[in-house]
């Protein structure tokens, strides 16, 4: 194994996921933020991760695929494109087996509803959201490019402070405490560098699992924004606000990956 990119890869997640401590700061300061701010914030999230899903993970996973069977285009889209399948795949059926909670439209049921508290409830939900974006920052680690994982774990920051004030005062709004809405916040970026990781070491131990890896962080973070961040933002008839910030992360988190790349 590469301990080095291991260690970079894993400390460029923990980095990443730690911009939300950044972001949770001021529940300290405010009360709330209104529905409208907080969709803008979960748009722009979204779009982040869309871009980086596909300029600094599945791009990149089908020209690593390409290289490793000699330019092979169709064997290099039926890889990614099947990595991107299990990565969504996977998410969804641990998201099926976890019962979890929603920041904002309230509860919902995975498999049979357990007697868990209502805070591990919300401890899943920030598990199943950040889990793949730690994922995609450790893997990008592996790209040929040697920028495309700190462009990756830039963005994944940048959309983690929006994020981090979101998730703290949403806890804040419902009764929680501030210190104890902020702490939660700070925990979902500990989820991340585990993420990186396993993402990071899985590459490191053989170059043909560079566009699986790549294609399954891809898929899985599709699947979060489809299935979590988009349906929370559709609410209240401000799709359009909503939508609006996911361009404007997308166009971002783009130009980012094409500058640093």
């Amino acid at each position: 194994m590469e301990w080095d990119l291991i260690a970079t890869g894993t400390l460029a997640s923990f980095l990443a996921g730690q911009a939300t401590t950044l972001g949770a700061l001021p529940v300290f300061f405010m009360r709330s933020i209104s529905q409208r701010t907080q969709n803008i914030f979960l748009g722009f999230a979204a779009g982040i991760m869309l871009a980086a899903s596909f300029f600094s993970l599945i791009i990149p996973g089908l020209n690593a695929a390409g290289e490793l069977h000699d330019g092979n285009k169709t064997i290099a889209a039926l890889i990614v494109g099947s990595a991107i399948l299990l990565g969504a795949g996977t998410l969804h059926l641990v998201n099926r087996a976890a019962p979890h909670e929603h920041f904002i439209s309230g509860p919902m049921s995975g498999a049979e509803r357990s007697k868990l508290s209502r805070i591990w409830l919300f401890v899943i939900a920030i598990s199943l959201h950040n889990f793949p974006e730690g994922l995609a920052v450790g893997v990008s680690f592996g790209s040929p490019d040697d920028t495309a994982g700190y462009a990756t774990a830039f963005g994944i920051g940048l959309q983690n402070v929006p994020e981090g004030l979101a998730v703290a005062l949403s806890l804040a709004a419902v009764g929680y405490g501030r210190l104890f809405s902020f702490l939660i916040a700070v925990a979902t970026g500990l989820i991340e560098p585990v993420g990186g990781f396993l993402g990071i070491s899985a590459i490191s131990v053989s170059s043909e699992l560079l566009p699986w890896g790549l294609g399954f962080a891809g898929g899985a973070m599709i699947w979060v924004v489809s299935s979590e961040i988009i349906p929370e933002t559709h609410r209240d008839h401000q799709e359009g606000t909503a939508t609006f910030a996911l361009m404007v992360g997308l166009a971002v988190m783009m130009s980012l990956d094409w500058i640093f790349g």
